[in-house]
């Protein structure tokens, strides 16, 4: 009888243990998905900002057509991406159009004087603020995530159940101190 009792408590602790290890997985996946859901919140903001920003120019800077068609196909190919790794790709390469953009107002002293611009600058630069925090949560709640499944006792069964690593938000070594950094808006 004794020993019946035994076997019952340590079974009674296993599925305890595991239950607690599931749920905090399954914790850890929702909050990396929640993190990526804020980077396309605000990558969204950035995309409907971009085509006011490129008419804005564009009454401007009418000759300097090659930039602001680069803008609006970078746009357009970020706006398309839609796994982590394809859209820091495509980031990267908005982030290079949008200076080539913004650089263009040097050139022309009244686009530079253009409260819409300015403000339009303005508000790119905050929302580059904000994107650059949220990459930064979604790659620790990635990393704590990948950590977990990838850590014993969790590596016995995470696999089995469909806890499968995620992908960073990486931009690459080469323009991930661009990206990381608001634009530089000088008047």
């Amino acid at each position: 009888m004794s020993s019946t009792w035994i076997v019952v408590i340590v079974l009674a602790v296993v599925l305890v243990w595991f239950v607690v290890t599931y749920n905090g997985l399954a914790t850890l996946r929702q909050r990396a998905a929640q993190a990526f859901g804020d980077i396309d919140v605000q990558l969204k903001q950035r995309h409907d900002l971009i085509p006011n920003l490129v008419e804005t120019v564009k009454g401007y800077a009418a000759h300097e057509k090659g930039t602001l068609e680069a803008v609006v196909q970078a746009r357009n190919a970020a706006v398309a991406a839609r796994d982590p790794a394809q859209m820091a790709q495509n980031e990267a390469q908005l982030q290079g159009t949008l200076g080539r953009l913004i650089a263009l107002s040097e050139a022309y002293p009244d686009l530079k004087a253009n409260t819409n611009f300015q403000a339009l600058q303005g508000e790119l630069s905050s929302i580059e603020d904000k994107l650059a925090a949220a990459r930064r949560f979604f790659n620790n709640a990635v990393a704590e995530y990948n950590a977990a499944i990838g850590s014993i006792p969790a590596v016995l069964f995470a696999g089995a159940l469909g806890f499968r690593p995620q992908t960073f938000f990486d931009v690459g070594e080469g323009a991930r101190a661009q990206l990381d950094t608001a634009p530089s808006v000088k008047f």
